[in-house]
């Protein structure tokens, strides 16, 4: 019998912009919220999630800061459709939670693992 598995760390975009003035670089900047998660798949099927996180990110200079898990679950359902930047302390930056992740353009597919090619779809990374 053959049975396959496996455990990835995702990051998943959720459905929310906002346009702000940044608080760390005072230029003009979308907020995004991100979900991360660790999924197991078995078959290439996603069955399991936990840890799930919840990260706000400046596109103008990558600064990013957590918020809770429960404003996080009503942005992800479209209960919330506007933050208070206010409330948000940018005092993370992008580097430090994801520098050595892998990013595949064609897909999206995210991963920690050294693969020279996208597991979900085979392109090259980097392409």
């Amino acid at each position: 019998m053959f049975f396959m598995m496996g455990i990835v760390n995702r990051e998943k975009k959720l459905d929310f912009d906002q346009l702000e003035v940044c608080g760390s670089c005072g230029r003009y900047g979308h907020l995004e919220v991100y979900m991360t998660c660790m999924v197991l798949s078995l078959f290439f099927i996603p069955v399991f999630r936990w840890n799930r996180r919840y990260y706000v990110r400046m596109s103008c200079c990558g600064a990013v800061t957590e918020i809770d898990q429960e404003l996080g679950r009503k942005i992800e359902k479209g209960l919330v459709t506007s933050l208070d930047p206010e409330d948000l302390q940018f005092n993370l930056r992008e580097d430090l939670i994801e520098d050595h992740r892998k990013h595949c353009t064609s897909c999206g597919f995210t991963t920690d693992e050294d693969y020279a090619y996208c597991p979900r779809c085979g392109k090259p990374f980097g392409e």
